[in-house]
C-alpha cells in the first residue's frame, strides 16, 4: 500500500494561520537584503527629463534596473496606469505580466503592492473624472462620497490595484495655497467626516486607503507649497489633527503619508512623536506609514537634518516611515550601509517589515492560490484580443459623478434672475475664459490635468462637455454667443467683442475662475500657489466692465480656490460658484441655471471679501474680526456654510431638553424646518457651538455637526440632534484635552455668519480630561 505525503505549506503561505505567525516566520527566514527590499517602491514609468508630477522629481530619479533589484523582491509598484497614458486593459495586462515577473524572480515569491493616485477618480486614462475634493465638502454629504469612493475603489480593484494614495485631510488655513483644491474644506469637523466617508468606500472596495499629508502641510506661511509651518501645538491638537484622528478611530484606514514639512522644526518625515507616539500608541494605528514622494530624502537636501541618504533613511525609519515612495532612493543600499555601519538596529527594519508584510497577507497576496490576474482581464491574455475591453468609465461611475457634481454647486447670490426659463428664446451672451474650455471642470489630480497634459496627441479618454456645449443643450431655443473675453491667466484687455456681446444679450453668463496645472503651470492645484485671491489674469477687469452694461451678468465660477469678487458680491445677477466639477459638471451647471437642479451645495471655504486678506478662515478668535484699529477688513464676503437655493425654508420652535448638564453629560435640541416652496430642495442644517468665555482664546464658533434635510414640496420635518459635552472639549493650557465647566452657546444655523436659533447651556461640575476616546460627533435624528 502506498501512502501519500501532504503537500507541505510554508508557514507564510497558509492561510489558516494567524497573520502574525505567518509575517513572523517569513521575517525569520529573509535575509538583510530582502527585508529592506520590502520597502520600497519602483517607478517604471517615470520622467526625470521634465513633465514632473512631484516635487523636485528630476532630481531625485535616478537609472532603475529592475532585473537588479527582483532577485531580493519588490514592496511597492509605483503607478503603473498614471504615469501615462495607457489603454485600461493594456494597462491591467502589463501589470500582471510585471507581477509574475517580480514573483519569479525573487527566492520568496512575493508580489508587489501597486498604489495609484485616486484624489478625483482613479487617475487613469479613460477613468471617470468626478468633481474635486473641495467640491465633495461643498456637498455636505458624505454618504455621497463613500459611494463615490466605493465605484473608484471597485475599479481599481478590478485591474490589479491595491492602494490609493487619497484622501486629503489638510484643512485650509490660506485659500492662497495652490492645493486647497485637494481639501475637502476649512473646518475640521466636515473634514473629518468628509474624508472618513471616503476612506470606507474605498477600503470597502478592496483598497488600502492613505491619509495624507500627516501633518499640518497646509499651514504653510503665505500658502506657498513645501514651505516652513508655523502653528502652534494648539492649532495643531484642535485644527490639523482632529480630521485624521476621525479617520483613524472609524475608517478602517490601512496606510498614512507624512507631510513634505516641518513642526517647530522636526520634518514630519522624522518625528516619531507624530508617526509612532502619536499615530500608533496612542491612536491604536495598526498599518503602514508611508513617504510622500521623495520625502525621505528631502530629510538630506531640503530639511537638512540628515548628512548622506543613509542617515536620511535612519531618520525616516527610526521615526516610524515604513515604505520609501516612489522609488527607491534612501531605503536601498544606503539603509544597508546604515544597519550595517550601527547606524540603525535592525530592529527598525524588522518593525517595518512586520507591517508591510502584515498587509500583504491580509491582501491575500501570499494565499498559494493568488493569481496576478486582474479580474478585468478574464481569460484573455494577449494585447489585441484585450485592447478597449476595460471601461473605467462606466454608466453608474458617470451617475454618481453628476449626482455629486449637482450637489455641489452653490448659489452664492441671486436677485431672482435664476433659474433662467429653458423654453424661452433667450440671447445669451457666453463669456470668459472657461465659457468653451473642456478642461475647466477638471483638478490637477484628473488624469487628463495631471499626466494627459503631457502627451498632446493622445486622446482625452472621456467626454468633456464644454459649458457652451451644455448651456446649448439645457437652453435649446436660446441663441447662445460664445466670447473668451480674456485667458485665464493671460492678462488680455481687449474687451470689445465680450461687451458687444453682452450688449446685445438677454443675459450674460460669464465662465471664470482657474486652470488646473502643477508647479506653475496652472492656477490652481500643486505648486500652483496665489499672491492674492484676486481672481487670475485679467479676469476681474472682464467682470467689471460687463458689470458697467445694462444686461444681468451671471457669474459662474469653476474653480480650485474661492476669490474675491469685488463689485460682483453685490451687483451680479447671480453667483454660481462650483469647484472643478468633473467631467458631467457642466450638465450639472447648466440644470441649475434653468432651475432643472434647485442648488444644494453649502460653502466649504469662506469666499473673501478683499483678495488680501490672508491667511483667514470662519475658524478664528474675535482678535481676526473686523476692527476700528486696523484698515484690514477679513470679513468674508460669504461665509463658510453659505448656500442658496430656489426654496424658502423656514426654522421654527426651538426647543432644548436642559439649561444645564454636567461636564460629562447631554443635552437634546430640536427645531422645526418647513419648505415653503412648491418645488423640493435640500436644507442643510449645520450645528455650531461657541464658548464664551473659557482658559484660553478659542474660535468665535465651530462647526459640530450637520444634516442634509430633503424636504418636498411643502414638507415639514422635526430635526433632533443629542450633543455630548465632549463636543466643546479643546486643548487647555496644560496641553491636556479638556471640558470646563460654564456656558456655551449652541446654535442652528444656514451659515456660520447666519445663526437662525441659539441655546445657551451651562456645564456644570468639575473641568474634565478627555482622550481620544471622546464622542466626535453630535447625533442627529
Amino acid at each position: 500500500m502506498t501512502t501519500t505525503e501532504p503537500v507541505r505549506v510554508l508557514p507564510w503561505r497558509d492561510p489558516a494561520l494567524p497573520v502574525a505567525t505567518r509575517v513572523d516566520a517569513l521575517v525569520a527566514a529573509m535575509t538583510l537584503e530582502e527585508k529592506v527590499a520590502q520597502l520600497y517602491g519602483v517607478w517604471v514609468g517615470a520622467d526625470g527629463d521634465g513633465g514632473e508630477v512631484a516635487p523636485h522629481q528630476h532630481e531625485m530619479d535616478d537609472e532603475i534596473d529592475l532585473d537588479e533589484l527582483l532577485p531580493r523582491g519588490l514592496g511597492q509598484l509605483t503607478r503603473p496606469f498614471g504615469s501615462a497614458p495607457v489603454d485600461p486593459a493594456l494597462g491591467a495586462l502589463s501589470l500582471m505580466r510585471t507581477q509574475e515577473r517580480i514573483v519569479a524572480g525573487s527566492r520568496f515569491g512575493i508580489p508587489a503592492i501597486a498604489h495609484e493616485e485616486c484624489l478625483a477618480g482613479f487617475a487613469a486614462w479613460g477613468a471617470t473624472a468626478y468633481p474635486v475634493p473641495l467640491a465633495w465638502g461643498a456637498s455636505f454629504n458624505p454618504t455621497l462620497v463613500k459611494r463615490m469612493a466605493q465605484l473608484i475603489g471597485e475599479d481599481m480593484r478590478a485591474v490589479g490595484v491595491h492602494q490609493g494614495l487619497a484622501p486629503v485631510l489638510d484643512v485650509v488655513r490660506d485659500a492662497r495655497w495652490g492645493r486647497v483644491e485637494e481639501t475637502i474644506g476649512e473646518d475640521p469637523y466636515l473634514v473629518g467626516t468628509v474624508a472618513t466617508a471616503y476612506v470606507q468606500g474605498l477600503e470597502e472596495a478592496g483598497i488600502v486607503a492613505t491619509l495624507k499629508h500627516f501633518a499640518g502641510y497646509s499651514a504653510s506661511r503665505a500658502g506657498r507649497n513645501l514651505a516652513p509651518v508655523s502653528i502652534g501645538p494648539r492649532e495643531l491638537a484642535d485644527v490639523i489633527l482632529p480630521p485624521f484622528e476621525m479617520a483613524v478611530r472609524e475608517s478602517g484606514v490601512r496606510s498614512v503619508m507624512h507631510a513634505y514639512t516641518d513642526l517647530d522644526g522636526v520634518p514630519s518625515a522624522a518625528d516619531a512623536s507624530l508617526l509612532t507616539t502619536l499615530l500608533r500608541d496612542t491612536w491604536g494605528f495598526e498599518g503602514t506609514v508611508v513617504a510622500d514622494y521623495f520625502g525621505i530624502a528631502f530629510l538630506h537636501t531640503l530639511h537638512r537634518i540628515a548628512e548622506d541618504w543613509g542617515g536620511a533613511a535612519a531618520a525616516a525609519l527610526g521615526a516610524g516611515v515604513d515604505v520609501e515612495l516612489p522609488t527607491v532612493k534612501t531605503f536601498g543600499a544606503p539603509l544597508l550601509a546604515a544597519v550595517r555601519d550601527g547606524r540603525l538596529d535592525e530592529a527598525l527594519v524588522d518593525r517595518a517589515l512586520r507591517r508591510v508584510l502584515a498587509q500583504k497577507v491580509e491582501l491575500g497576496l501570499l494565499d498559494p492560490d493568488w493569481s496576478p490576474r486582474p479580474a478585468a482581464l478574464g481569460e484573455a491574455s494577449d494585447d489585441e484580443s484585450v485592447r478597449g475591453s476595460v471601461d473605467l468609465d462606466s454608466a453608474a461611475g458617470r451617475a454618481i459623478a453628476r449626482t455629486l457634481a449637482e450637489q455641489s454647486i452653490v448659489l452664492l447670490s441671486n436677485d431672482g434672475t435664476l433659474p433662467l426659463a429653458p423654453e424661452r428664446a433667450l440671447r445669451i451672451a457666453l463669456i470668459g475664459p472657461n465659457a468653451d474650455e473642456p478642461m475647466a471642470v477638471l483638478g490637477c489630480y484628473s488624469f487628463p490635468a495631471h499626466v494627459g497634459v503631457q502627451h498632446p496627441g493622445v486622446p482625452l479618454g472621456i467626454v468633456l462637455p464644454t459649458l457652451a456645449d451644455a448651456v446649448r443643450a439645457e437652453f435649446p431655443h436660446a441663441t447662445v454667443t460664445v466670447e473668451q473675453g480674456t485667458t485665464v491667466d493671460g492678462g488680455e484687455t481687449d474687451f470689445g467683442p465680450a461687451r458687444a456681446a453682452a450688449a446685445a444679450a438677454d443675459v450674460v453668463l460669464l465662465a471664470l475662475g482657474d486652470r488646473a496645472g502643477l508647479f506653475g503651470r496652472g492656477t490652481s492645484g500643486e505648486g500652483c500657489d496665489a499672491e492674492s485671491l484676486a481672481l487670475p489674469g485679467a479676469q476681474q477687469q472682464l467682470l467689471d466692465a460687463l458689470l458697467t452694461t445694462p444686461t444681468p451678468v451671471i457669474v459662474t465660477l469653476l474653480s480650485g480656490r474661492p476669490y474675491a469678487l469685488g463689485r460682483a458680491a453685490s451687483d451680479a445677477a447671480a453667483i454660481v460658484q462650483t469647484f472643478f466639477p468633473g467631467e458631467e459638471g457642466t450638465g450639472a451647471i447648466a440644470g441649475v441655471l434653468s432651475g432643472r437642479v434647485n442648488p444644494s451645495g453649502r460653502l466649504p471655504v469662506s469666499v473673501p471679501g478683499h483678495p488680501g486678506a490672508q491667511p483667514s478662515t470662519y475658524l478664528a478668535s474675535p482678535l481676526a474680526s473686523r476692527s476700528g484699529v486696523s484698515n484690514i477688513d477679513p470679513t468674508a464676503a460669504f461665509a463658510f456654510g453659505h448656500g442658496l437655493s430656489y426654496s424658502a425654508v423656514e426654522w421654527s420652535d426651538l426647543a432644548v431638553s436642559a439649561e444645564e448638564i454636567a461636564t460629562d453629560g447631554r443635552v437634546e435640541l430640536a427645531l422645526t424646518v418647513r419648505n415653503e416652496s412648491d418645488r423640493a430642495t435640500v436644507e442643510v442644517v449645520q450645528l455650531y457651538l461657541s464658548d464664551p468665555v473659557a482658559s484660553v482664546v478659542r474660535p468665535v464658533r465651530r462647526l459640530i455637526g450637520y444634516q442634509r434635510v430633503e424636504l418636498a414640496a411643502g414638507e415639514r420635518r422635526r430635526i433632533r440632534v443629542t450633543v455630548a459635552a465632549d463636543l466643546a472639549a479643546f486643548t487647555g493650557r496644560d496641553g491636556r484635552r479638556v471640558v470646563e465647566p460654564g456656558a456655551v452657546v449652541l446654535g442652528f444655523g444656514r451659515s456660520s455668519a447666519a445663526i437662525e436659533w441659539e441655546a445657551r447651556v451651562i456645564l456644570t461640575g468639575a473641568e474634565r480630561v478627555v482622550d481620544h476616546r471622546r464622542e466626535l460627533h453630535a447625533r442627529f435624528e
